[in-house]
């Protein structure tokens, strides 16, 4: 453990979670897009966590970890912020100051939207875990295709996470489906963006039907196609699920040239052998899904199991229960490409990223 993590475990941490999670979210997001604005604070924020940086075009960019090349984006090292913190595009020009090689905006939906009924966060210390309900808040696609249309982005490493609106209008497959292709069609426009993340299993949506039902994914699929979209797609694959619905799901994502998955989303099962008893029943009536260390165990299975029945016909990001650098180079171990984090960041905090870049660095020499 670092001073700065026993810094912050042991005197910041206890005072943040005497507040609610949504309130402390929200402050950061705030706080991390106020501090992203100006050269300086960038600068200073990366000497306390990426001493090891270079210039480029006068602002720091990361190389602190081992740099990568994946479907023709350039990570400057493997680890990045997941989907679902940064809804809405503001903490990206202070990510690569905390030492993130990359990060995923979003989700982003076409319409706005708030989301679900609170509270969007419930904090499972005991089990390691946040029961998430947020359920694709968004400013839309139109507002957050501006903010990402700002040059100080061109120089880094980010994607965009697509969903559906998450409205009662938008009640089927067909409407879905449109709904997808328009928040791609405004997000195609932005100039900085490297990749997508195509959503297709976040468990917090009020969609009836959804697109882990094979004949809907391919539906979904032969539409974006006509799209002929410049940058690579990540399909977000669920936690749970049948293996071979999972198989047909990457098979179905080949047969469109997608060959590249995000293992994996939230976990929807809740019982006392995910998380601890007295959490569980704290929160067994209440809407929402399991992040952190639930959903390990699902994640790093799929990701070895992929990982051997395609070899390196596949990209995997590997997300889900990473606490300290052992538990992403265990990740990395089971076939991972690359590495995502969120609740790992609440529970250790954010000197956790370059803490796994300097053990992955050691890792590869």
């Amino acid at each position: 453990m670092s001073f700065g993590t026993w810094i912050y475990k042991n005197l910041i941490k206890p005072v943040l979670f005497l507040f609610p999670p949504d309130l402390v979210h929200n402050f950061f997001i705030s706080f991390g897009e106020n501090m992203g604005q100006k050269n300086f604070t960038r600068n200073f924020f990366a000497n306390i966590f990426s001493p090891q940086t270079t210039k480029l075009n006068n602002k720091k960019v990361i190389h602190n970890g081992i740099q990568k090349e994946i479907l023709g984006v350039k990570f400057s090292n493997p680890v990045g912020l997941s989907a679902g913190c940064d809804y809405n595009g503001r903490l990206l020009k202070i990510l690569p100051s905390i030492g993130f090689g990359f990060s995923t905006v979003g989700t982003v939906t076409r319409l706005p939207s708030l989301g679900n009924l609170g509270p969007h966060y419930i904090r499972l210390p005991k089990s390691k875990s946040i029961l998430v309900n947020k359920g694709f808040a968004s400013d839309g696609a139109e507002v957050v295709a501006k903010r990402l249309s700002d040059p100080d982005l061109q120089n880094i490493t980010f994607g965009v996470s697509i969903g559906s609106s998450n409205l009662p209008e938008i009640n089927t497959i067909d409407l879905a489906i449109e709904d997808y292709i328009e928040t791609f069609k405004i997000i195609e426009k932005t100039p900085y963006h490297k990749y997508y993340e195509l959503n297709i299993s976040c468990p917090n949506t009020c969609l009836t039907e959804n697109f882990l039902i094979p004949k809907n994914f391919e539906k979904l699929l032969a539409q974006i196609k006509h799209l002929k979209l410049k940058r690579p797609i990540f399909i977000k694959m669920p936690n749970e699920g049948i293996l071979s619905d999972l198989e047909s799901l990457v098979e179905i994502s080949m047969k469109f040239n997608i060959t590249a998955f995000i293992f994996s989303n939230l976990k929807k099962d809740r019982d006392t052998s995910n998380i601890d008893p007295q959490e569980y029943q704290l929160i067994k009536n209440l809407p929402g899904n399991l992040s952190g260390l639930p959903t390990k165990s699902n994640s790093n299975f799929w990701i070895e199991y992929f990982r051997k029945k395609y070899q390196r016909k596949i990209v995997i990001i590997g997300v889900g229960g990473i606490f300290s650098p052992q538990d992403a180079i265990d990740k990395i171990n089971a076939g991972a490409d690359l590495v995502q984090l969120i609740t790992g960041l609440v529970y250790e905090g954010p000197f956790l990223v370059p803490e796994i870049n300097s053990k992955i660095q050691k890792l590869y020499k």
